[in-house]
């Protein structure tokens, strides 16, 4: 696709704006654009459109367009991207989450949306580099290495940020709240396993071989 793009063709860059606006857009609104997340997404395109010859097309393009989402929203919004990622991405965090069955009785109904307010005042009560990786991770789908691409983060920074997000999300939630709805044990063990192994890694290279660096 990208190189029919680069050969020209008129309708490719087309196809690839229809296939990634979903996403886009739900990553400026829950990133704080609110209102303005078609024209955030708008200039993300264009500016994708003039980038493409810096484009890396063995890579994948969705995570490359949206890091250009990602600091376009911030560039558009600002001073307000802090109030408007509160309001927006409850409302994206709310938009994802399953409905409940027509079939479904009024008791559980009101149960699942007991439990989808609980998880949504959970996440408001993060900091922004928590959220934003609890957004791309788990409401975006992404994976480890499309969200290092798409934040501009090391891979070890998405695992730290990620650990600590769960763990954090595990205390704020009630305790009453439905296991299905928690972050689960593995998931917070496996965060903090690679939490704790980029923490070796990264000492390791700091002190060198014995602590005092590389031996004659």
């Amino acid at each position: 696709m990208i190189a029919r793009v680069r050969s020209g063709d008129p309708g490719a860059y087309a196809e690839l704006v229809r296939a990634h606006t979903p996403i886009a857009l739900r990553a400026a609104r829950a990133l704080g654009a609110g209102a303005d997340a078609e024209d955030v997404v708008q200039q993300a395109f264009l500016k994708a459109y003039y980038s493409l010859d810096r484009f890396d097309a063995g890579r994948a393009f969705r995570p490359w367009l949206l890091r250009i989402v990602t600091n376009e929203t911030n560039n558009t919004v600002r001073g307000a991207v802090r109030r408007r990622l509160v309001h927006d991405g409850e409302s994206a965090l709310s938009t994802a989450a399953p409905p409940v069955p027509e079939s479904a009785d009024p008791a559980a109904a009101a149960l699942s949306s007991e439990r989808n307010r609980a998880l949504r005042a959970a996440v408001r009560q993060l900091s922004d580099s928590h959220r934003l990786v609890v957004t791309y991770r788990y409401l975006l789908e992404m994976d480890e290495a499309e969200t290092a691409e798409a934040l501009g983060w090391p891979r070890g920074t998405v695992k730290s940020r990620l650990a600590r997000a769960l763990r954090k999300l595990g205390r704020l939630l009630p305790p009453d709240l439905s296991e299905d709805d928690r972050p689960t044990a593995d998931q917070q063990t496996d965060a903090r396993k690679d939490h704790q192994a980029d923490q070796r890694t990264d000492r390791a290279r700091r002190n060198g071989p014995e602590g005092g660096g590389a031996r004659a």
